[in-house]
């Protein structure tokens, strides 16, 4: 039987933190093997909710950190003894502390591995806040809007290669694990859904993150034109003398070539 979220569980989703709880018992089984959590690991899971992947979860590992937003469901969160509780805004929280703190409490150094079923309304600040700590990361399996999923995998020359592609590309293996229907959730969302796992690359290119990005949202602003009419006139303002072939459109480039050219300007910038 489908949990009812304003019924026995007395929680009701809640549309200012894009709640949609999962209850299908199938796919929550399906989402635990692609994880395949060992008892042990440094598991955090962002947005537990009611807890349907939570506590096959903590079955597998013995502890794990949940961070919750909604205070009420954090209170209910708080009477299993096994779960460590940050109530908090997950954009607010530090990552780096996290994993220090799982990993001293390790016998061994322990990187951390991140799940959940991420508010979909703030899917992708939530990723790009998690970049920062990649370094961290064992690995990161997150349900989300399978729309963002395919941006997140798209090769270049494809309609959903963009931004989000490029920068998150440079930093980690992507995979498409799981598609997921809206009838998997209590209250159904309006889109499809699908899992994804990311696993950082072990030596990713040096690169300066925050010239990366902008240098991406300025190809991507006007991605129907050639890149001469928006990363041409950027490029120039940075007095760049090097060669990159503006004739192109932003999605035509791959994500090596956007990687190369901001440690081109860096090199310059630091020159």
């Amino acid at each position: 039987m489908r949990p009812d979220p304003s019924g026995a569980h007395g929680h009701r989703a809640r549309k200012r933190f894009g709640q949609h709880f999962l209850s299908d018992p199938a796919v929550i089984d399906a989402i635990v093997r692609a994880i395949d959590p060992e008892a042990g690991d440094c598991m955090v899971e962002i947005g537990p909710g009611l807890a349907a992947l939570t506590q096959p979860l903590v079955e597998r590992l013995g502890r794990l950190t949940v961070i919750e937003l909604d205070r009420d469901l954090a209170a209910r969160l708080r009477r299993h003894p096994q779960l460590e509780v940050v109530e908090a805004d997950v954009l607010t929280v530090d990552f780096g502390a996290l994993a220090a703190r799982c990993s001293a409490a390790s016998p061994a150094p322990r990187r951390l591995r991140v799940v959940g079923n991420l508010p979909y309304n703030i899917s992708t600040p939530i990723l790009f806040h998690l970049l920062r700590w990649a370094d961290r990361v064992q690995d990161q399996h997150f349900m989300l809007q399978k729309e963002v999923v395919e941006r997140m995998v798209a090769a270049p020359a494809s309609a959903a290669y963009g931004r989000l592609s490029v920068m998150l590309q440079w930093r980690y293996a992507m995979e498409h694990v799981l598609s997921v229907p809206p009838q998997a959730f209590d209250p159904p969302p309006r889109v499809d859904s699908a899992v994804v796992r990311m696993e950082p690359w072990a030596q990713p290119a040096p690169v300066d993150v925050a010239l990366l990005e902008t240098l991406v949202q300025v190809a991507f602003s006007q991605r129907r034109k050639l890149l001469r009419h928006t990363l041409g006139r950027w490029l120039a303002s940075r007095a760049y003398a090097g060669t990159f072939d503006l004739q192109r459109r932003a999605e035509e480039v791959p994500v090596a070539e956007y990687v190369a050219l901001a440690q081109a300007l860096g090199g310059a910038a630091a020159a």
